[in-house]
């Protein structure tokens, strides 16, 4: 006679396996997401054709892993978070890890977890939320469009709203320039302004000259053009070298140049008036269009807004770009360029490309300007930032190595940190995620993976507790090397 109770077991056990793998599953693919309740016990049974005995088991072996929570008389609920997962990976994710990353792959990564939740995130170069003002940006909306005589349903003028124009003129005499509004083209943030001032002075196969190190975002959009990328040495002190890019010029080996001069993302260095002065000159001479990335020129320090390259631009070859996304409202996607001489270029392609900007932000935006609240909020963020700046220097100072080296910015957001030769950035941020902390690894700011003991971390998290324990961590994993 045959025992089928001794069967049964093992094909019980089984089941259960089978099911808290499938909802294993669900949950690391974030179907099912942290807080969502699961359904019952009974349900679970019903909805699966299985015993409540296989369906409690499947339950328990997700609570043991970790990946949910039961809750007194309410059920249980997913717990699990994947930037908060300690779980031993599988063997083939250590096969995956080991291989060599290309840099595509290292800024796929960084990028991803730029939205991580549960993350420290000192890897992003910009303003904490905690530090707009959502509530005049709210209400500067719904003025514009109370005052709008179409509610801003209807297009923009090709070249952007009228009012933000007005003051994105008057604003140019803080940076030394004499702007009109019929000047300013307005764009759905900095980066798109860049991509229509590149595509104005340049076609596929020429050469662009950028910084080095530089912000790694500009990398993918120089080459997505067809560009071809000439890396600038640059210092954190003094800026471009400018003696390096006179020879490439001369050596007619640039078509364009995209600088960032004041504020420079990651070294945060400032040029000198008389460098940024000399710089314009010597690419005017040259005929050579200079496009100059000006979001950070906002966010300094001192008592006076740094003068930009445009501002000493005599024959309308200097560019300039810039936007609020770093100042006021990064998701309202709000910029604009000034493009001299390429106004006509740049207006025909933004005609090509988009049309027109999105009229209810740009006009919140204008409104904000035409209240003084901009004005206001700059005050307060700067001095904000430079606070942050300071406390944060001093942590490194305190909780990092001995050996290493970081910037002196007088504006901006991040530091840049030159570690000990024996540390690879890449694998210390790696190390980094396991505590919930994000960094930027130097690899990512060159072409060539070439600052493989650089970190970059931004200060615009306003310093509490949890971001000095994430720097004394920081500075731990960097003596374990």
């Amino acid at each position: 006679m045959i025992d089928n109770t001794a069967v049964a077991a093992p094909q019980e056990d089984f089941l259960y396996m089978q099911i808290a793998d499938r909802i294993s599953n669900q949950i690391r693919q974030l179907v099912l997401k942290t807080g969502e309740k699961l359904p019952s016990v009974r349900a679970l049974s019903s909805e699966q054709g299985i015993s409540l005995s296989t369906a409690y088991k499947a339950y328990v072996q997700l609570e043991i892993n970790g990946l949910i929570e039961a809750r007194p008389k309410s059920g249980y609920y997913v717990r699990y978070s994947p930037t908060r997962s300690f779980s031993s990976p599988k063997a083939e994710e250590l096969e995956k890890e080991s291989q060599k990353l290309s840099l595509d792959d290292m800024v796929a990564m960084v990028y991803r977890n730029f939205r991580g939740e549960g993350l420290i995130k000192l890897s992003i170069a910009g303003p904490s939320i905690t530090l707009l003002p959502r509530a005049k940006l709210n209400k500067s909306m719904m003025e514009s469009l109370r005052e709008s005589k179409n509610s801003c349903i209807g297009y923009e003028n090709i070249q952007g709203n009228d009012t933000l124009r007005k003051h994105i003129a008057r604003q140019s005499f803080s940076w030394g320039g004499t702007v009109l509004p019929e000047d300013v083209i307005t764009t759905q943030g900095c980066m798109e302004a860049l991509v229509f001032c590149l595509r104005a002075v340049t076609k596929p196969g020429d050469t662009v000259a950028i910084e080095s190190p530089g912000y790694f975002g500009i990398f993918n959009t120089i080459q997505s053009l067809g560009l071809k990328i000439l890396e600038v040495p640059t210092d954190p002190a003094e800026g471009i070298n400018l003696n390096f890019l006179a020879k490439a010029v001369k050596e007619n080996q640039v078509n364009a140049c995209l600088f960032v001069p004041t504020f420079s993302n990651p070294l945060g260095h400032c040029m000198t008036n008389e460098n940024k002065k000399a710089l314009v000159e010597l690419l005017g001479k040259n005929d050579v269009p200079l496009i100059e990335d000006d979001i950070y020129g906002e966010m300094y320090f001192g008592k006076t807004r740094p003068r930009t390259c445009k501002s000493y631009d005599k024959r309308g070859m200097v560019m300039l770009c810039s936007s609020i996304s770093k100042s006021l409202a990064p998701g309202y996607r709000v910029g604009w360029c000034i493009p001299g001489k390429f106004k006509q270029q740049v207006l025909n392609i933004k005609l090509m490309h988009s049309l027109s900007s999105a009229a209810p932000t740009h006009s919140a935006i204008g409104h904000f300007f035409e209240t003084g609240r901009y004005d206001l909020h700059m005050r307060n963020l700067r001095k904000a930032l430079h606070t942050q700046c300071l406390r944060y220097t001093q942590a490194v100072a305190e909780y990092f190595p001995a050996d290493i080296k970081v910037s002196r910015p007088q504006g901006g957001y991040v530091l840049w940190i030159e570690l000990n030769r024996k540390i690879d950035a890449f694998e210390l941020y790696k190390k980094a995620l396991a505590y919930r902390i994000a960094i930027s690894p130097g690899h990512i700011f060159s072409t060539d993976c070439r600052f493989t003991n650089f970190i970059r971390i931004s200060f615009g998290i306003p310093y509490d507790d949890e971001i000095d324990r994430s720097l004394r961590t920081l500075g731990e994993l960097m003596q374990r090397f």
